[in-house]
């Protein structure tokens, strides 16, 4: 039964997450989205204090039920150049170039959070499950781009990942005084993991492998603080985790038909939020500070070939996010939301050609959003969404063959491999207060 509930919620929850700051999505649901993640001192809704600050729920005094849903809409662009060779093997000067467009589609993004609290007690309680994280790319075989040529003529051939994680929640906050509260949440993690090829195998004389969906299990946890004045200034600090998962276990096949299995560790980094709030008559607004740990993260903090040429990891480096948001208020019963989301980029040029699968890194998103409220009891939210890459992360073709002539991973004379992408969604959510 646990394992048909948890596959259960990954289907509903997993078709879809797709990364927006390093592999960490900005926000969770439409009203959290259109502020640009930002609630850490400012939760105008249970589903972004539940995910950024567990303390922020004291502020609900009502039993509300959240259900959200986006359509996300991605088009990244594989690019890659090589250098032409005769037949001696000498470099001819000419270069060969092309660039893959992403085929995926439509991803729905579900969303669901409720809180239990009463005006006359100090604990309020909650629970929530949302897709957090995630990564996946479709870029078909294609014989005018080199990275995906087959593999027996020394591309990738077809590229695709999907990468999914899948975090529940139960979380509890205590008002220590009418303007101080904290708050605690452990967390249980699913993920899945497909690759195609499989970086992590060890390649054979057939080449890289592709991989049946694999799956593991982690845990965590978040702690919070929030300030809550009566002057409308709000500040909080949260805390979550490392998310530690086991290993996934690989079963792979080669191109020959041959089989092999292998595990590879990802763990989800650990992330520090700063939040300061503001509300005055019919304004709030909202700003949020994080610092996104890959550095030491399973998964992420190694890079590298082994000396069976498979890899080791993506080699990501720490990221800052800001994130800025403002609600209007001033029409009756709809609140106009605007959102700014800035990320900075986890990929060095240098590693930039192990991380194909995963190159949906966005840098800058604009959000826009509102609500109406049909009753004291029940809202609809409507969100639009924008993000962009602001350019290309690019850097040379690496080749462990070549790691001997030019250290460390053997990059290629006169190659590179790039890639960008935009994103946009629309999404709604529904509030109930039961």
């Amino acid at each position: 039964m646990k394992n048909f509930f948890f596959l259960l919620c990954a289907y509903f929850f997993s078709t879809a997450m797709f990364s927006q700051a390093g592999h960490i999505m900005q926000g969770v649901g439409s009203v959290n989205m259109s502020m640009g993640g930002a609630a850490t001192a400012q939760p105008l809704d249970i589903s972004g204090a539940l995910h950024w600050n567990p303390a922020t729920i004291s502020t609900f005094d009502d039993t509300i039920l959240k259900l959200d849903l986006g359509l996300f809409f991605s088009s990244p662009e594989l690019s890659s150049t090589v250098p032409e060779f005769d037949g001696e093997g000498q470099p001819t000067g000419n270069f060969y170039s092309g660039t893959t467009e992403d085929d995926r589609g439509v991803s729905p993004m579900p969303a669901l959070a409720m809180v239990w609290g009463k005006p006359e007690s100090k604990h309020t309680f909650g629970a929530s499950i949302f897709g957090i994280s995630g990564f996946g790319v479709t870029f078909p075989e294609s014989m005018t781009n080199p990275i995906n040529m087959p593999q027996s003529m020394g591309g990738f051939g077809r590229v695709e990942s999907d990468y999914m994680l899948l975090q529940i929640g139960l979380a509890w906050a205590y008002e220590l005084t009418d303007e101080l509260s904290i708050g605690i949440q452990p967390t249980l993690d699913y993920a899945a993991l497909e690759l195609m090829p499989n970086p992590t195998a060890n390649p054979t004389q057939a080449g890289y492998p592709s991989t049946d969906k694999a799956s593991a299990i982690g845990f965590g946890g978040q702690v919070g603080i929030f300030y809550n004045s009566s002057s409308g200034i709000k500040a909080g600090v949260s805390y979550k985790t490392t998310q530690s998962f086991g290993d996934f276990e690989l079963d792979n096949t080669y191109l020959d038909g041959t089989t092999s299995t292998n595990t590879f560790n990802m763990d989800y980094p650990a992330i520090l939020s700063f939040g300061l709030g503001y509300s005055l008559g019919t304004i709030d607004v909202a700003v949020d500070y994080r610092i996104v740990d890959y550095e030491n993260t399973d998964g992420f903090s190694t890079v590298g070939w082994t000396q069976t040429a498979s890899v080791q990891g993506f080699g990501w480096k720490n990221i800052n996010i800001v994130s800025a948001g403002l609600q209007y208020k001033g029409i009756n019963k709809m609140p106009i939301r605007v959102g700014y989301t800035y990320s900075s980029n986890p990929i060095d040029s240098d590693v930039a050609f192990f991380n194909i699968p995963a190159t949906a890194i966005i840098k800058n998103a604009f959000q826009v959003g509102l609500s109406y409220q049909f009753s004291e009891k029940f809202t609809l939210d409507a969100l639009y969404h924008y993000g962009t890459s602001g350019g290309s992360t690019s850097g040379p073709l690496l080749n462990p063959q070549f790691a001997q002539a030019y250290p460390p991973y053997g990059a290629i004379p006169g190659s590179e491999v790039s890639y960008d992408m935009t994103t946009s969604m629309i999404g709604i959510g529904a509030s109930i207060k039961l």
